[in-house]
């Protein structure tokens, strides 16, 4: 009798550490991509007289988990000569530690790349994925 209240109460022990576990800080459901109707911005520097796709071009802000993602490339002479994320998540010493490593990384792979095909920084998936999509929309607002 004495071991059936034993195993009783650490059962009961057991159930209730589970049920109290929690898996994640944030259970907000998130939506990744640039909200409808929204248009990448042309900025700055627009192209020059017998240049093809040149100027400063900003994608999209793309939402992700941990804040907007916004990628702005330079074009010239149809090529991306430098990108630089202008937005994306610092409001953590967390956010700041993946992403002072992620961003330059994911800036020279997109100059490698001369595309929105990129790889994921392993570690920084959300700002990679919103990385890629702003930048898309940056590529696709130098061609257009």
């Amino acid at each position: 009798m004495r071991r059936i209240a034993i195993t009783f109460a650490a059962t009961v022990s057991v159930v209730v550490l589970l049920f109290s576990y929690r898996t994640s800080t944030d259970s907000t459901p998130v939506a990744v991509g640039r909200p409808l109707g929204t248009q990448p911005a042309r900025t700055t520097s627009p192209a020059t007289p017998g240049s093809t796709g040149g100027g400063t071009f900003t994608g999209g802000a793309a939402d992700t988990r941990y804040g907007p993602v916004q990628v702005q490339i330079t074009v010239a002479g149809g090529k991306i000569t430098d990108a630089q994320a202008v937005e994306y998540p610092q409001e953590s010493g967390r956010d700041v530690r993946i992403n002072s490593a992620a961003v330059p990384e994911l800036n020279q792979e997109t100059l490698q790349a001369q595309s929105a095909q990129i790889d994921t920084v392993s570690g920084a998936t959300y700002t990679s994925e919103g990385y890629q999509q702003s930048l898309q929309s940056a590529i696709d607002a130098a061609h257009g």
